[in-house]
């Protein structure tokens, strides 16, 4: 391949090898990459037929070989020996006449810190898949179909790890031209070129016409060797059947055009088939010069962004301040009630105002019921009353664009704090078993707002303000598995964490390795805290609730309390509160408390005789200079 690239003449690579395989009755729930061990004469056939129509690099039929996406069909052990086994296939095929690239997709998961796949971990994947390659002898490698930079730079270490061989890196876009993550192609370009892949490029997605878009402006930021693989047009579905609809010579007549341009490697992704490619090689054959004169970049600006230093936490919100000067916090946690009244939210944040709290936070889709949205109603509490609000937002069921916009939009109307959690799994209601999908945990979305922060998407592209929220994590230092927790805590504050929002505290000792941590990061932990009004809600907490846990004695406590009546088990409820802020005060930076069932009497109460509101505090403290 490294002939093909120096010699600055226009080649040919192949076609689709999943399009051909369905059309041949391979069914699209079959592992395509096992198709390599289960029929291999099929998959040289197909090989043999590209390099018959004149396709000049044939692709190896491993698109989705690495360990990650064949852990779905449990072969992630035979990753080394079926790309092995299909790059051999691929060679016999090739012969002399072509040669032979081996295709890389990316992993099917996201990588730190917007997924919980490490750089280091993405680099071994794609290094399995790399040695098979590399075993059954092939002549550089092709990525394939990436939306992140990140995950090219991971596999290209990859390659690099191993061996020399050139290697072409695809991006694929969208019909904006641009990548999932928002990226353009002039970013892409100059990303990629500063890598250092031999060729640059655009295989999948979308068909020629955007592509010749994507290319124009690729031409106009790199002098490296470009390259282009689409698809034959948009599929449209007949009798349920993607059918894609771009003739050979439709085909034929834009790899013309991409030529023109300066394209170097010109082949076809989904839906192209060996008559497709012998066009398109005819064209290549009848253009007047095979050899494409060198491409001097243009001196038009990069729309990347430069990340801005975030607003100060003194500046973001009153809450924010707090925090940043190092004052007691204290929040009460509150459901969004069932149905649309706006009155039902904004009579408990009054009283919680007139009792002092600094913040109300609204929870977001508590155990998975219909209730208000906690970014509406935090809107309507804010508006009426001028309470600051903490936005409890779960990233489960949300996918990550959707939520950026979401958070957007919060800026838009002046929400600047929320508690960014991952969020359970819904089971309640009449579907127990459902599952809602998890595109980036809490981790992943903290990182996804200290860049909304700092001016700049996760593509990125600048926006035209910074957001400047206050956003906290939570941690559970009652875990089952602790050095996991401690490991996820320290990427939260890693990503970007303001404040912290421990679990119900009931062991104070339990918090200590976390503290620790989050002193060495200088971000406040503020210590949940939940009210027992009744025994009930104690035996709710300890037996129903994931991930907390709640010392047999204070249950039992709670359940002698009960034997004397209502009043006395919420006086012992609240005393338990009183007790854990007497010994955790001098600890944590402030409490945050739930207040069961939005029973904020009770969490009035704990407030005022805690001595934890800022009235009750205005009221016994001097203010500064008055002395």
């Amino acid at each position: 391949m490294r002939g093909l690239i120096d010699d600055g003449r226009v080649h040919v690579f192949d076609g689709a090898m999943g399009t051909e395989l369905y059309g041949r009755g391979v069914f699209v729930n079959v592992c395509y990459d096992q198709v390599n061990l289960d029929q291999p004469d099929l998959v040289r056939r197909i090989h043999k037929e590209y390099v018959d129509a004149g396709a000049e690099v044939i692709e190896t039929n491993t698109f989705g070989a690495n360990p990650v996406k064949l852990s779905s069909y449990g072969l992630e052990g035979r990753t080394e020996e079926i790309n092995a086994v299909a790059a051999r296939l691929a060679r016999a095929a090739a012969g002399r006449r072509a040669r032979v690239a081996g295709a890389i997709g990316p992993l099917g998961v996201r990588l730190d810190p917007l997924g919980a796949t490490a750089r280091h971990e993405a680099v071994d994947f794609f290094r399995k898949q790399v040695t098979g390659l590399l075993e059954g002898g092939v002549d550089g490698f092709v990525f394939e179909t990436f939306s992140d930079v990140a995950e090219v730079a991971c596999a290209y270490e990859a390659v690099r790890a191993e061996s020399d061989l050139p290697v072409v890196a695809q991006m694929t876009v969208g019909e904006d031209r641009r990548t999932a993550y928002g990226t353009d192609a002039a970013q892409l370009a100059r990303a990629l070129a500063e890598l250092g892949v031999d060729v640059i490029g655009v295989n999948c997605s979308v068909g020629p016409a955007v592509m010749l878009d994507v290319l124009e402006d690729m031409a106009d930021a790199t002098d490296r060797p470009l390259s282009a693989q689409p698809n034959a047009g948009l599929p449209r579905t007949i009798r349920d059947r993607q059918i894609y609809l771009a003739s050979p010579d439709y085909m034929a007549e834009y790899a013309r055009r991409m030529v023109d341009v300066g394209v170097r490697f010109v082949g076809g992704c989904c839906g192209t088939t060996p008559a497709h490619v012998r066009r398109i090689r005819q064209v290549v054959d009848a253009a007047k010069s095979a050899s494409v004169a060198a491409r001097v970049p243009s001196e038009r600006p990069s729309t990347a962004a430069a990340a801005v230093e975030p607003t100060p936490l003194s500046e973001r919100s009153r809450f924010g301040a707090k925090l940043g000067s190092g004052q007691p916090t204290v929040s009460v946690e509150i459901l969004p009630p069932h149905g649309w009244n706006p009155a039902e939210v904004v009579g408990p944040a009054r009283a919680l105002q007139d009792a002092g709290v600094d913040a109300v936070s609204l929870i977001d889709s508590w155990r998975s019921r219909s209730r208000m949205g906690a970014l509406a109603a935090a809107t309507v509490i804010e508006r009426e009353t001028g309470l600051e609000t903490i936005v409890h937002y779960t990233c489960r069921g949300r996918e990550m664009f959707g939520m950026i916009s979401d958070l957007l939009g919060a800026a838009a109307v002046g929400l600047r704090n929320v508690l960014i959690a991952s969020g359970y799994p819904p089971g309640t209601g009449p579907y127990p078993d459902a599952t809602t999908a998890l595109d980036i945990d809490s981790i992943g979305l903290t990182s996804v707002v200290q860049g909304l922060n700092r001016g700049v998407d996760p593509g990125g592209n600048p926006l035209r303000d910074p957001t400047r929220f206050v956003q906290g994590v939570q941690l559970d230092q009652s875990a089952p598995e602790l050095p996991e927790e401690r490991d996820r805590f320290a990427r939260k504050l890693q990503a970007g964490a303001d404040f912290a929002v421990t679990r119900p505290v009931f062991e104070v000792r339990a918090l200590d390795p976390f503290l620790e941590l989050a002193a060495e990061a200088e971000v406040p932990v503020i210590a949940g805290l939940w009210l027992f009004p009744s025994l009930r809600s104690a035996e709710f907490l300890a037996n129903e609730v994931p991930g907390v846990s709640v010392p047999e004695g204070l249950v039992e406590r709670m359940r002698d309390a009960e034997e004397r009546g209502p009043e006395a088990a919420l006086a012992e409820g609240v005393a338990i509160a009183l007790e854990i802020v007497e010994a955790t005060r001098d600890k944590v930076s402030g409490f945050h408390l739930s207040a069961p069932r939005s029973n904020v009497e009770v969490a009035v109460r704990v407030v005022r005789e805690a001595g934890l509101g800022s009235n009750v505090r205005a009221a016994s403290t001097p203010a500064p200079g008055s002395a």
